[in-house]
């Protein structure tokens, strides 16, 4: 718990001060800010409407007495303009103050009323990723009061987290902001469901924690020209870098292993090629008749001249797409 260890002066006396101070329920509490501190201290009454209210236990701690009570606008104005001015902090429940701040408004915005200083002053505030921590919360609500999400099992959402895969794709090739923004969210909420799920596991449980634990601790190992000594230059040597490391952690057999087989057939086969040119193999191609071998060998060739034969593919298909539009259009 972060304390001052001695009071901060009283804001101006002259008309006295109202504080609303707010916090955030994603920083732990206790944890507030120096000028929340300092308005705490120096108040002549800290008031809060929720007696149960995750700071009280450690305003107590630091010897703040808080009244469970807001008073309304009018009796707030007239305590902090009396006897040279007083100030008054009022700790915000989760969901605010509306009637205190409404009130406060059209008292101020009267323009007939002497009013004391009025202060907006945040407490604490969210860190980037804070909004994580809410769809974790709702998720592990949902799981346990859903009857359809509470049942559902890793192999069940198989097909929607393949769905909103091709969503994202489309997204990012359509260029289209908003939906990309969107179905970023649909693929995490896979992620966090999957790892939710995972937490039932009898034998081997592992949570949404340690899913990002493990993925920050790959990541830390895999960039050693960030987090560590080795120097990159270049993209090709961050490649080389990851790679590298790649190859000592999974000790693998062949260079096959850990290619997905159930993804797209050209992409398998531009990763298969990919994955035979990096460790140098010489790999003739298999001899046969038919589309299949002529789809491998354009696959082959276009990793060969640095192309991806799945985004080359899929755009030549929207172009052809647009073609059947336009004639449609005309017919």
């Amino acid at each position: 718990m972060t304390t001052p260890d001695s009071a901060a002066p009283a804001a101006d006396l002259a008309t006295g001060r109202v504080v609303l101070l707010t916090t955030s329920h994603r920083v732990a509490p206790g944890l507030l800010s120096w000028p929340a501190w300092q308005a705490l201290r120096g108040a002549d009454r800290v008031l809060c409407g929720d007696p149960d209210h995750p700071q009280l236990p450690y305003l107590r701690e630091a010897g703040i007495e808080v009244e469970h009570a807001v008073p309304a606008a009018r009796e707030l104005v007239d305590y902090c303009v009396a006897e040279g001015g007083r100030s008054a902090v009022v700790i915000t429940s989760a969901d605010g103050e509306s009637a205190l701040t409404d009130g406060l408004a059209r008292l101020a915005g009267s323009g007939r009323e002497a009013m004391p200083d009025l202060e907006l002053l945040p407490g604490s505030y969210d860190l980037p990723g804070a909004r994580l921590l809410d769809l974790v919360q709702v998720m592990d609500r949902i799981r346990a009061e859903c009857p359809w999400s509470g049942a559902r099992t890793h192999e069940e959402l198989v097909k929607y987290g393949i769905e909103e895969a091709y969503e994202l794709v489309e997204a990012i090739e359509e260029g289209d902001r908003e939906a990309l923004r969107e179905e970023l969210g649909d693929v995490l909420l896979q992620v966090v469901f999957h790892a939710r799920i995972a937490q039932e596991h009898e034998d081997e449980p592992f949570s949404v924690d340690d899913v990002a634990g493990a993925i920050v601790d790959k990541l830390i190992r895999r960039h050693p020209h960030v987090f560590g000594e080795e120097a990159a230059e270049t993209a090709e040597d961050v490649k080389a870098h990851w790679l590298r490391t790649k190859a000592a952690e999974k000790q693998r057999d062949s260079v096959t292993e850990g290619v997905p087989l159930g993804q797209p057939s050209l992409a398998l086969a531009a990763q298969l090629a990919s994955r035979a040119r990096t460790a140098g193999l010489a790999v003739a191609l298999p001899e046969g008749e038919g589309f299949g071998y002529e789809l491998l060998a354009l696959a082959i060739r276009a990793k060969e001249a640095g192309v991806e034969p799945e985004t080359a593919l899929r755009a030549a298909a929207r172009a052809y797409r647009d073609a059947i539009l336009a004639v449609e259009g005309t017919a």
